[in-house]
């Protein structure tokens, strides 16, 4: 039997340590009408907790008796192992913004969530605002909806037009979308001296890594396949080949280093390129003179018709939410249009919504540097929503640090191994 990691061990490791101080979960059926205060959190991003602190205010001004509290979520190794523990504990907030689709199944399997489904209008809320096509994506194995897709930061390259300039490269078209391509002007990028790698992705084991070096490229490869479909693992095929073999060249010749860089290394100069969604815009707007480009192909798509990673956020309601009609309204009245053009204003980042380019027209007049961004948010694709998702993502990504970043095995026959053990996996749960 295939080692349990991640999301396993840390909910055995948690039941262990609370279950004598584990709270009682109040009754669903009374609950789901029972109207009253909320908690709610929020991430500790600061754009994100001003956008929360002005929402509450809003909703307060509005339903004095129906009051809400806004925290950040509680300090953890992770926001995901935070979450996994107040949900054992009994002491949940009613609504989490900032809830992590890898996460989804764990928290299920906790019987930590409450399905939207079964508030009236729920499921048909998640998939007008969504999409019918990309909601389905967020729907768990039983059917139900137990997150709202909240916002996307659709991930592609960005990179620093001065070192592409330094390099002798054209920094205003620059040759990246194809590997071939992509690989030549990395090569200018680090031979000349310009920086040290063209780019340099995260080579350390954590499970999420993937979702910034192989699973984009996976994605914009195969034309938008997620990595686990219909029950089967989908990345052991001709468009996986290319994109490990593609990663594996950008390592093989130094164009990226094998070794975690402390910080952010377009940031500080380092690197010419990075794999961000659009907090990047924020983040590099006063330090660097940035471009961004698709993901690269093989063939090179236009961004038209690139697709690539949501690295989505979602809202779920947490079962120890005790005035759950309440909640559904906060949440409904948070992601409402108006409050969805307020977290454009706030954070720049992108409200799960079909054609935000028509639907937000005047604010992306208004910040052009948004635009692509939008563009490529209406093809974006989610992690699968799977039972043992994290140890699904844990073991692609052993196989990939072990053959793509160090050499130690062939890439294919590697990731062969891997769909084996994603298999094996998903059998399990």
């Amino acid at each position: 039997m295939l080692r349990k990691t991640g999301a396993a061990l840390l909910v055995l490791a948690l039941t262990g340590v609370s279950a004598g101080c584990a709270r009682t979960a109040p009754d669903s059926t009374a609950a789901a009408s029972a109207r009253g205060p909320i908690t709610v959190w929020v991430s500790n991003n600061a754009q994100e907790v001003a956008w929360g602190k002005k929402t509450v205010a809003e909703w307060n001004r509005k339903h004095p008796r129906e009051r809400v509290k806004m925290q950040q979520i509680p300090a953890g190794k992770t926001s995901e192992e935070a979450l996994s523990a107040s949900i054992i504990a009994g002491n949940s907030a009613c609504l989490v913004f900032n809830t992590s689709p890898a996460s989804v199944p764990q928290f299920q399997k906790q019987a930590g969530l409450v399905p939207l489904d079964g508030f009236p209008g729920g499921a048909e809320y998640v998939t007008s605002r969504t999409g019918a096509d990309r909601a389905a994506q967020y729907r768990s194995e039983d059917g139900k909806f137990y997150q709202l897709p909240w916002k996307s930061n659709p991930v592609m390259i960005v990179y620093n037009k001065k070192i592409f300039k330094k390099a002798g490269l054209d920094a205003e078209h620059p040759k990246l979308s194809t590997h071939k391509d992509f690989l030549a002007s990395s090569r200018k990028i680090v031979r000349s001296g310009a920086a040290k790698a063209a780019i340099w992705p995260a080579p350390s084991s954590e499970f999420f890594q993937s979702w910034f070096d192989f699973y984009p490229s996976f994605i914009a490869e195969s034309g938008g396949k997620q990595l686990v479909e219909d029950g089967k693992p989908q990345f052991d095929s001709p468009a996986g080949h290319r994109a490990v073999n593609f990663w594996n060249t950008v390592y093989r010749e130094r164009l990226a280093q094998q070794e975690l860089f402390p910080g952010d290394a377009m940031a500080a100069g380092k690197a010419a390129m990075t794999v961000a969604g659009p907090w990047a815009i924020a983040a590099y707007k006063d330090s660097i003179d940035w471009g961004v480009v698709p993901v690269p192909t093989a063939k090179g798509l236009p961004l038209s018709k690139t697709h690539t990673f949501s690295d989505e956020k979602s809202v779920s309601m947490f079962s120890a939410c005790e005035n759950r009609a309440t909640a559904w309204d906060v949440l409904k009245f948070a992601t409402s249009k108006r409050q969805d053009r307020a977290l454009l204003d706030e954070t720049g980042q992108m409200p799960m919504r079909p054609h935000l380019l028509k639907t937000y027209g005047s604010w992306f007049e208004k910040n052009p540097g948004y635009r692509k961004f939008a563009d490529q948010a209406d093809r974006i694709v989610e992690v699968p929503s799977v039972a043992g998702s994290v140890d699904v993502w844990q073991a692609l990504r052993d196989r990939w640090t072990a053959s793509v970043v160090f050499g130690r095995e062939r890439p294919v026959p590697a990731l062969r191994e891997a769909s084996r053990d994603v298999s094996e996996l998903l059998d399990e749960y």
